[in-house]
């Protein structure tokens, strides 16, 4: 009896499954529980047999001086752990890792067996043949053929599944969870086998060294062992993202998916997938990360249908928005007023359709009437779940920034602190109510209706103070297109005039003005901020992420230590992620 064994697990093992937790956990929701759980019940269940096997040919031992003792099938207690532990660790590093990614952007909407499939097939047939020649014959090859063979068909599997998938993934997400686990892993075991934890039988071994003390055994093993969980966390999320993504082939999909739904996810014919949806989504995504990173930055951190809808409303707004303020003319302005708001009107008419496609006026209407690069924000727009008013209100406060022209830079539409309010619930107020309308819509968590009622009218006055902070932040950026959004009363007092903050936006008086309005955001967010903890858990810390996200760049305009791109200031990114972890760490 002894425990060199379990100290390796104390030095090595634990120590970073601590730390990973720690890093991850503000960020673990019920579905990646369930991952890790539905992980570490295939590890084991699928390594014990064979490591079993290979411990009763004596191909590899464990002295009795450096285990405690207990075995499960000749195996012992601590390495029946390692089968945990390194599958949670690499787990939360793939977890970790992939929490940007939105996934359904990579599915393929067809059938295509390009090369990286079939090379991928034919590599991993061709190593399972070869391995069962080397068992057969049963020389030095025997170990290395007994890791292939075991690792062969499983990888072999998830690679028919999910390979077009797992390809068009970012690097950052597949290789990087891979490489980090093993290379950590090979250290670990050159040490373990230096110390003589464990040994490898002579006779079994091809004898070549990775390095000075590492097996090339032993490092195919702990690399085939990471691949195999990293291809099965893909192979999950492929599966999830089929299921999440088309509403209409998966009406109703369960917080934690049965396995035979995630199957069947995976073996639903992709010519299937509506790929109108995919393209829609993509070019949403692109919206987010070009126009809003703070947003984008929230938006990781929601899961399931509610960030793809959430997505899908935040690029109607993007869109309809860059319409209206991108038009030549005033008239031309108006009119995409206009024809959005009958959009709006179509959408309504017949509410109960979930896609445009049952819906033949609207479907045509939108052909007719937009550019092809807006049609996919107003066709996937989620009207079913989000109710009329907000969006109309939307357009509404599209209109007041029409009224800024040459005519009107004398008595702009922001005269008095009361049209500045008017106008920030009008185009962020109404946003804000249309996400909680939509969280309400997604949560697992029991509300009544008048919990959601006050709910969402703290949503639209946390939605002001964030339009607060944004008018704050643009006063140059909106001076150059002859803008002001500070009250006209406000600059009375200080003697000013519109005209001039529109010519110099950098005067002192100006930043005056600024931190008034930066004083009247953060009294709206302090009297906001109860609601956040009474939202409903799944989507309480990710909208404080978001609310918090927004509210650092008024922080930072306070303090005036930012960085200006295209005359707006910015937060630095690691600034941003920091304020987010805290955030979803106060949950």
């Amino acid at each position: 009896m002894g425990f060199e064994y379990a100290l390796v697990h104390l030095k090595y093992t634990i120590p970073p499954a601590i730390a990973l937790t720690y890093l991850y956990r503000p960020l673990l929701t019920r579905i990646d529980l369930y991952k890790i759980l539905f992980l570490v019940t295939i590890a084991v269940v699928a390594t014990v047999p064979w490591d079993s096997y290979l411990i009763r040919r004596k191909i590899w031992t464990y002295p009795p001086s450096v285990i405690i003792g207990p075995r499960l099938f000749q195996i012992p207690a601590e390495e029946v752990f390692f089968f945990v532990i390194q599958t949670y660790n690499t787990s939360l590093i793939y977890l970790l890792l992939s929490k940007p990614v939105f996934h359904p952007t990579y599915l393929v909407p067809r059938r295509a067996i390009g090369l990286p499939h079939k090379a991928g097939q034919i590599f991993l047939a061709t190593g399972i043949a070869i391995s069962g020649f080397q068992i057969w014959h049963g020389v030095e090859g025997t170990y290395l053929g007994l890791i292939i063979a075991w690792a062969g068909p499983f990888a072999l599997l998830l690679w028919c599944l999910s390979s077009q998938f797992l390809v068009s993934l970012p690097y950052s997400s597949t290789l990087i969870p891979i490489a980090i686990p093993t290379l950590y892993l090979w250290i670990v075991d050159t040490l373990a086998l230096k110390r003589g934890t464990w040994a490898i039988s002579s006779g079994t071994k091809i004898g070549v060294h990775l390095w000075d003390g590492l097996e090339i055994e032993e490092a195919i093993f702990f690399l085939a062992t990471n691949t195999l969980i990293v291809f099965g966390l893909v192979a999950f999320d492929h599966a999830l993202a089929i299921l999440l993504t088309f509403p209409e082939m998966f009406p109703s999909v369960p917080e934690w998916p049965s396995p035979m739904m995630l199957i069947k996810a995976l073996l639903t014919d992709p010519t299937k997938y509506d790929e109108e949806r995919i393209l829609g989504l993509r070019q949403a995504v692109t919206r987010l990360q070009k126009k809003s990173r703070s947003f984008y930055l929230a938006s990781s951190t929601f899961s399931g249908r509610l960030r793809i809808d959430l997505i899908l409303l935040y690029s109607f707004c993007r869109v309809a928005d860059d319409l209206v303020d991108n038009a030549e003319s005033e008239s031309i302005a108006r009119e995409w007023i206009r024809k959005l708001s009958h959009y709006l009107d179509l959408a309504y008419a017949s509410k109960e359709a979930r896609i445009i496609s049952k819906k033949p006026d609207l479907h045509n209407y939108i052909a007719d009437n937009f550019p092809e690069a807006a049609r996919s924000a107003l066709r996937l727009l989620p009207t079913h779940l989000i109710s009329f008013g907000p969006l109309y209100g939307l357009l509404e406060g599209f209109k007041t920034d029409l009224k800024f022209n040459e005519n009107t830079v004398s008595n702009p539409p922001i005269a008095t602190e009361h049209d500045l309010e008017s106008y920030a619930e009008h185009v962020a107020g109404t946003v804000a109510e249309l996400i909680l309308e939509l969280v309400f819509c997604h949560t697992h968590t029991p509300t009544t209706p008048a919990q959601r009622e006050r709910l969402v009218r703290a949503g639209g006055r946390m939605g002001v103070a964030l339009q607060y902070i944004n008018i704050a932040r643009d006063i140059a950026v909106d001076a150059k297109i002859k803008r002001v959004y500070l009250p006209t009363s406000w600059l009375k007092g200080e003697d000013f005039t519109p005209h001039e903050v529109i010519q110099r936006p950098d005067l002192l008086e100006v930043a005056r003005l600024r931190n008034r309005l930066l004083v009247k955001a953060f009294g709206v967010y302090r009297e906001s901020l109860p609601a956040l903890a009474q939202l409903p858990s799944d989507a309480r810390a990710p909208m404080r992420v978001a609310v918090e996200s927004y509210m650092e760049i008024g922080r930072v305009l306070k303090k005036r230590r930012y960085k200006l791109k295209e005359g707006r200031a910015t937060v630095p990114v690691a600034r941003r992620l920091a304020v987010a972890w805290k955030a979803l760490r106060e949950g």
